[in-house]
């Protein structure tokens, strides 16, 4: 998955508009397995229908029952994602929210639908809607369990590039931040799983300095987590794959 995952960045980095990014969206959604991909801001379409984010291929039958019942806010799937930052699959929801016998029943109709089993990443930026990007299978069809690491890349990358496309339109992105070589490295052994001591370990300075490094490195970005500070580095070619999986 490294090769689709390395072409799937470069792609949406170069997506213009939505239809763009649905298309590559739907390929690598494809690639890793799953059936249905759908990016979304967390509101009812109804009621504002030109000012959130919705890119999806589920089923149009779900969709026109989803918004006329009005779910954007109150579906089970999106209310477990405000609850954590890290990706999660649909079957451990009860374990981020307590389940109403409506939330059930929703599931199982959205099975019903052709939405049988999932895997969502969430998508929460200060100051905005919150939002997540979601990868489902069909009826039948396993969830692609090598492939959820990936789908956590996929979704968080896939958000980022459609809020570029939403907040500056198809024009040339401002000017790119710039890290120092420290920082540089403190993303690389963030990124390869290491803890701030670990990294302060490999490079020979404090566990404070790491973390030093990190938050400054994502104020420069404006970005609160970790794992957007590390898709924004791969974006703008600060760290690449190689540096991640080479050594």
């Amino acid at each position: 998955m490294r090769a689709e995952a390395e072409w799937f960045l470069n792609a949406i980095t170069l997506a213009g508009d939505f239809s763009g990014l649905a298309m590559i969206l739907g390929e690598m959604t494809d690639r890793m397995g799953f059936a249905h991909f759908a990016l979304t801001h967390h509101a009812n379409i109804l009621d504002a229908p030109n000012a959130i984010i919705r890119l999806h291929d589920y089923p149009q039958s779900w969709v026109d029952y989803f918004d006329q019942h009005r779910l954007g806010l109150s579906d089970p799937i999106h209310r477990a994602s405000h609850r954590t930052s890290a990706g999660f699959r649909w079957n451990s929801v009860p374990d981020l929210i307590q389940m109403t016998p409506g939330d059930q029943r929703l599931l199982d109709l959205a099975h019903d639908y052709g939405l049988a089993d999932g895997f969502t990443v969430p998508a929460n930026v200060v100051g905005e809607a919150m939002g997540s990007c979601s990868f489902a299978v069909r009826p039948g069809d396993a969830l692609p369990a090598d492939a959820l690491q990936w789908a956590q890349l996929a979704g968080v990358a896939a958000f980022e590039g459609a809020r570029r496309i939403w907040l500056v339109g198809a024009g040339p992105p401002g000017p790119r931040p710039r890290l120092t070589d420290r920082q540089r490295d403190c993303i690389i052994w963030a990124a390869r799983g290491k803890t701030a001591w670990e990294s302060s370990r490999i490079l020979g300075i404090s566990e404070e300095t790491v973390v030093r490094h990190l938050k400054q490195a994502r104020d420069r970005y404006g970005v609160e987590k970790q794992t957007s500070l590390l898709i924004r580095a791969l974006f703008d070619g600060i760290i690449s794959f190689s540096d991640i999986f080479g050594r």
